[in-house]
């Protein structure tokens, strides 16, 4: 992701800001000399190792690695975070399909089949072995959208009711270029493809599939057949009985134009989506399929471990990085299996573990408890963060932010971090004012239109209500400038990333990483000793949650 230099007068403006609202006075080197690139380095070695098999939910890398995290966290002298124990049971389901039958279209123009991950992709939630659409209706709800504070609704006339909703992706005024629709080129929650099924529940449809297009998604249509296409995690949401729809998925652009063809519909709808007083319809075609599926119930866990404050103990600042990865699957061109996830997540799971030290070692305790959460299942849709967000071990409302790493910097020194998700909450200006300090700076977001904001173990505080932030790797990299800083991570993305080949080697220049390690410990450390709570900035999405 390309970074740019943002001008220092706004950061410093911000470490006036925070500094006003510290109640207790800090001592800015308390905790840092705990710091440890050797520690760090054991950690990560040890998580990504092949003894550990990829670290996928329900397997012996499972095992091992809530093991280690237990292990280290007694060791460190931490106390267990969930009453007596160190873990919280996440109840997941795994969901296999073992066959998905073409998609047969009954049209006004004829009757035609489509051709499961060519054209489109469905799968099921639903626990029971098998799913149907029996000639059921389609409607076309445009970006499948409701929502009241842009003055914006897309199933407004709509009766969707025990019909399949087609909707497509990203924001309203995203395709045209409009930027005085909703946050303009920033894509928001309500481009996101997990709120457009969310939406299509609410709605009460009985399938709802996603117009794919690669500049809208940000991705290719074969990142949707590898992701979607296999056998997938979900939380287990069979006891609390909630609606869920039998089906959902996606279908190609060019299928959905012939869908549209096939119903003598106009298909310059999916531009006409974008503008305003645009009406859905219903499409007069009809869909027929059926998926059968293997279902097998398990739990898997979450890891949590915690210091308690001195002066507000029901106080609480977490720190989180998911400990899973992909496992044990499809051969590289080495023939190598085993996805060890050095890097992604390996490496943010050791640095909360060193974090978790320097707050122990702190000669002053911190006054508002600190959470050292390591996350399940989040490869397979942040499925452990998710659970604790549903059902959190310590108040939301008496959660003062969240701090999450997912991966780190591995190629030197940077001048800058980045952050998804730039104006969203006033934990940004907490880094903003530490990277002051040492005259660095939080380049702007690259791709705002990716959505990146929602695809990191953050995001599920961010929908309870927690300001939140992910703190991600820069490119200015010192002594060599950005483009080798680009050059590095288009390599680890083309190369390593969900690849057997993100291993640790020794070549890893950890210097920059461990910085930005000790980044996110000063933020938690200032908040620490603080009695006020970072808010929710105006325009975000998730301020009306925050009480």
């Amino acid at each position: 992701m390309a970074k740019f230099i943002q001008h220092l007068l706004l950061a410093g403006t911000a470490v006036i800001a925070i500094s006003s609202c510290s109640q207790s006075k800090i001592d800015e080197e308390d905790g840092l000399s705990s710091f440890n690139k050797d520690s760090l380095v054991k950690h990560i070695v040890t998580l990504s190792s092949d003894d550990y098999q990829g670290r996928r939910p329900f397997t012996q890398g499972e095992v091992k690695s809530i093991a280690y995290l237990q292990k280290t966290y007694k060791g460190l002298g931490l106390e267990p975070g969930n009453g007596n124990s160190y873990l919280q049971d996440v109840p997941l389901v795994e969901i296999s399909p073992k066959y998905v039958s073409p998609l047969k279209v009954q049209s006004p123009k004829g009757n035609f089949e489509l051709k499961n991950m060519d054209d489109f992709v469905l799968w099921t939630e639903r626990t029971d072995t098998v799913q149907t659409l029996n000639n059921d209706e389609v409607v076309f709800a445009g970006f499948g959208v409701v929502a009241p504070e842009y003055n914006w609704n897309d199933y407004a006339g709509l009766n969707v009711k025990g019909k399949i909703v087609m909707v497509m992706v990203n924001d309203p005024g995203f395709e045209t270029g409009d930027t005085t629709m909703f946050k303009g080129k920033t894509m928001t929650y309500y481009g996101r493809w997990t709120y457009k099924y969310e939406e299509a529940i609410r709605q009460g449809a009985k399938a709802c599939i996603i117009v794919h297009n690669t500049k809208a998604a940000a991705y290719p249509f074969n990142v949707v057949q590898n992701s979607n296409g296999g056998v997938k995690l979900h939380l287990d949401k069979s006891a609390n009985h909630a609606y869920q729809m039998a089906m959902q998925g996606w279908v190609t652009h060019p299928t959905a134009v012939r869908l549209l063809q096939a119903a003598g519909k106009d298909t310059n709808v999916l531009h006409t989506a974008n503008n305003r007083g645009f009406k859905g319809f219903d499409m007069g075609v009809k869909l027929s399929a059926t998926i059968k599926t293997k279902v097998v119930f398990n739990k898997s866990h979450n890891v949590i471990a915690k210091i308690t404050g001195t002066k507000r103990p029901d106080e609480y600042i977490i720190f989180s990085a998911h400990w899973d990865h992909l496992g044990v699957g499809k051969p590289d061109e080495k023939g190598d299996t085993i996805y060890n996830g050095a890097l992604d997540n390996a490496s943010g799971t050791a640095a909360i573990l060193e974090i978790a030290r320097a707050f122990k070692s702190m000669k002053t305790s911190p006054e508002r408890t600190i959470i050292f959460l390591s996350v399940t299942a989040e490869e397979q849709g942040l499925l452990g963060s998710e659970y604790y967000g549903e059902h959190p071990v310590y108040p939301v409302d008496k959660t003062v932010a969240d701090i999450n790493i997912d991966g780190i910097n591995n190629y030197g020194k940077t001048r800058d971090v980045a952050i998804s998700g730039n104006g969203q909450s006033e934990v940004e200006d907490y880094l903003k004012a530490e990277l002051a300090k040492n005259n660095r700076y939080l380049a702007p977001e690259a791709h705002p239109e990716y959505g990146s904001y929602f695809r990191s173990d953050h995001f599920s505080f961010a929908k309870v209500g927690v300001p939140s932030i992910t703190i991600d790797a820069g490119i200015d990299i010192v002594g060599k400038g950005k483009k080798y800083g680009q050059q590095m991570q288009d390599d680890y993305t083309a190369h390593r990333y969900h690849r057997p080949a993100d291993q640790y080697d020794a070549t890893w220049n950890l210097d920059g990483g461990l910085e930005d390690v000790e980044l996110m410990f000063q933020i938690g450390k200032r908040m620490a000793f603080e009695n006020t709570f970072p808010q929710w900035k105006e325009g975000s999405e998730f301020k009306k949650l925050r009480k």
